[in-house]
């Protein structure tokens, strides 16, 4: 059995205010799987907006620059075993 190689060919993202994330989608084959990074780990990342909370801008702004490397953890993540939804935490991105 081979193994099903999960791409991000749509990159588009967005912020989740419930989630205080960045929501964005990545399919294994014909199944499309969720993906969340929460503010706290884009803050590492370099979104400094000076405040406690990482704005919406400052948050998909951060996103974009590490998107590569966000993706490489979501595989590793998602390799682990399926589930509903990833959420990506600063502990994932060490």
């Amino acid at each position: 059995m081979s193994a099903v190689t999960l791409d991000f060919p749509n990159p588009s993202r967005s912020f989740d205010e419930v989630r205080n994330a960045v929501r964005f989608i990545g399919h294994d084959g014909m199944f499309e799987v969720r993906f969340f990074i929460e503010a706290d780990a884009l803050a590492g990342t370099g979104a400094s907006t000076g405040r406690t909370e990482a704005t919406e801008a400052a948050c998909l702004a951060a996103f974009d620059r590490a998107r590569a490397s966000i993706y490489e953890v979501a595989r590793k993540l998602y390799s682990r075993g399926r589930q509903t939804n990833y959420v990506i935490t600063v502990g994932d991105l060490r």
